[in-house]
């Protein structure tokens, strides 16, 4: 009977037999089905808990006490006072009824807000219970916080760029959290191209219950290389002391006292008797205080919005320079169609000594790809034979029309069109700021040109086609492409 079977021989299934992609898609069809089941019911869920609350809002609740569970490195007597003005809020605002379900919820969410803005949990989660108070009265509650800490070392190796630094190699280490109150004890160290060595040791601390206010107390020392535009270099050792203070829709403001040593030394063999005659150590001893908003969508590359700062130095309460320095700096952005946006920035400041001639260290300098496009970085304004001396009195602005790579609008490169203007001007003693800066805007440096702009996270690189178009004597122009990486671009 075997001898009749001939292949190909016809298939013996069942007809109806599944096949092995119809269970798949029976498979997936199921999933999907449980999924909106598993959904609808959630959704339902939450529905008749929100109506059931909303219902339930006027209830009479007190908060008694607030629990914070899981914080074993962070001290009870900081948690305290970081909760003790939304309770207090809480219990004393009868005015408003507050002492209900919804003056509750709102406490509670209050609460792990600044505990979750302290940076120092993992996660936060807060509930209402009835109070174990065995004096509790009907109504009395409990908000108990269930908290996770983050870990309190940190160290870190990298290779980064700065603001035309080149290459920098550096070690972060960090303690959070070291006194049990938010504390951060952080050190860095570097060592680049242009700032051969730098330390920065910084103790930073919260000095309100709302965080917004910090206070910051930092050693630094660093070592520069000026020979690019001067011929020398600059140490300096310092100590600041700084209040921050975050007010919201009314921007930043941050009060600094600083004492600095700085000296300036490795002469070059050519270098002008103006650098020689300000080689050697000075003392710095100033109160700053500087104030920021900004309102942009894209600190690198914005397309709305705008941003202001205004600085201001007094020097001179002991040491050996005494002066008067105040900076000016915003930008605005705004989008003319999708792809394509427009920006607008301006830059200004003055240096007005008290007594004798402005030291080279404290005066501006001005040039290059991330001040003014097509000049030589810091090369602008007064000179002595190959040396830049810096000024005392700058302004510089910029329009650049960015528009995203046709056909590329996903693309981290965009192209733009540029035009700069500026001058920076030493400060003639025999006649006002207002002769002075008038002086100073009728013979502007201008230049012009296009490029790409790529978005590096944190950096913005640049790179630029251009021409200068007019320029003083003294300025060192820089025809053709330039790069520029930073973080600060005008």
């Amino acid at each position: 009977m075997a001898e009749g079977l001939h292949p190909p021989l016809q298939r013996t299934a069942h007809p109806h037999e599944p096949k092995e992609d119809d269970i798949e898609k029976l498979k997936k069809w199921q999933e999907a089905r449980l999924e909106r089941k598993l959904r609808g019911e959630y959704e339902s869920a939450v529905f008749h808990l929100a109506e059931l609350v909303n219902q339930n809002l006027e209830t009479s609740l007190s908060v008694t006490s607030v629990r914070v569970d899981g914080a074993t490195n962070t001290r009870k007597s900081f948690l305290g006072w970081l909760v003790q003005p939304w309770l207090a809020r809480h219990t004393d605002d009868r005015a408003s009824k507050s002492n209900n379900l919804q003056g509750a919820l709102y406490t509670a969410r209050g609460i792990s807000h600044i505990l979750q803005e302290t940076d120092l949990f993992h996660s936060v989660d807060a509930k209402i219970q009835r109070s174990r108070d065995h004096l509790a009265r009907e109504g009395d509650v409990d908000i108990v916080v269930t908290t996770r800490e983050k870990g309190r070392f940190y160290l870190k190796t990298a290779t980064e760029f700065g603001n035309n630094e080149g290459s920098v190699v550096s070690v972060t280490g960090r303690v959070r959290n070291i006194f049990g109150g938010a504390e951060l004890l952080e050190g860095h160290y570097s060592a680049g191209t242009k700032t051969r060595r730098s330390f920065h040791g910084l103790l930073s601390l919260p000095l309100s219950p709302s965080l917004r206010t910090t206070g910051q107390l930092s050693l630094f020392s660093q070592e520069r290389d000026l020979s690019s535009f001067a011929s020398c270099s600059e140490i300096s050792h310092g100590l600041k002391v700084a209040i921050n203070s975050n007010w919201g829709v009314h921007g930043v403001h941050e009060i600094v006292y600083q004492a600095v040593l700085r000296h300036i030394n490795n002469l070059a063999p050519g270098a002008s008797v103006s650098i020689r005659e300000h080689a050697g150590q000075t003392i710095k001893s100033s109160i700053s205080h500087s104030w920021t908003k900004d309102t942009r969508d894209d600190k690198l590359a914005g397309s709305r919005g705008y941003y202001g700062k205004l600085f201001q130095e007094l020097a001179g309460l002991s040491g050996d320079v005494s002066f008067y320095k105040a900076e000016i700096e915003s930008q605005i952005s705004r989008c003319l169609v999708p792809g394509m946006s427009l920006s607008l920035a301006a830059r200004s400041g003055f240096l007005k000594t008290l007594t004798g001639p402005s030291h080279f260290v404290d005066r501006f300098q001005l040039g290059g790809p991330l001040s003014l496009r097509s000049f030589r970085a810091n090369s602008m304004g007064p000179r002595d034979g190959v040396d830049s001396l810096g000024g005392d009195i700058y302004w510089s602005t910029g329009v650049s029309l960015v528009s995203d790579i046709p056909r590329k609008p996903h693309w981290p490169i965009k192209s733009h069109i540029f035009v700069n203007a500026g001058r920076l001007d030493a400060m003639d003693r025999t006649k006002g700021l207002g002769e002075n800066l008038i002086g100073c805007l009728r013979k502007p440096s201008i230049s012009a040109g296009v490029g790409l702009v790529y978005r590096f996270d944190p950096v913005r690189v640049e790179v630029n086609f251009g021409v200068p178009l007019l320029a003083s004597k003294s300025d060192g122009v820089r025809r053709g492409f330039q790069v520029g990486i930073g973080m600060e671009f005008l």
